[in-house]
């Protein structure tokens, strides 16, 4: 997978400034109000900075979190880095570019094989075809 490397005068450039805030600052989108929340067309998922394929809709599923939720990644797409502020939370970024999609929880009950929940920023995807 290739590495997208920009300055912060660029990324500025090609995100809007939501996106930026969210993408390059670790923001949070309010709960309800993402595009891709209660979105459920076929297609693959991509990061809004870089263009990666990160999710496919297959893994996608109605959590109820009131972001879109996945319960597996691409492989080698999603990067894990736990929080170091003794929350259970793992944030999740773009393998790529490292822009923050959101977080991942572990062993929610959910009846999927990974047993994940991968809770996504709308603003920090495109979706498109295959």
């Amino acid at each position: 997978m290739a590495t997208v490397q920009k300055s912060e005068g660029e990324w500025r450039t090609v995100l809007s400034a939501e996106q930026f805030r969210v993408l390059r600052q670790k923001g949070t989108e309010r709960a309800y109000v993402g595009k891709y929340d209660k979105f459920y067309e076929e297609g693959v998922y991509r990061c809004a900075g870089c263009d990666t394929p990160l999710y496919k809709s297959t893994t996608k599923f109605d959590s109820g979190c009131g972001w879109p939720a996945f319960f597996d990644a691409i492989p080698g797409a999603v990067k894990q880095i736990p929080e170091t502020d003794g929350s259970r939370r793992t944030e999740i970024v773009c393998n790529a570019c490292g822009g923050h999609l959101g977080h991942v929880f572990f062993d929610e009950g959910y009846k999927h094989p990974t047993n994940e929940r991968h809770c996504v920023n709308s603003i920090s995807l495109n979706f498109g075809s295959e």
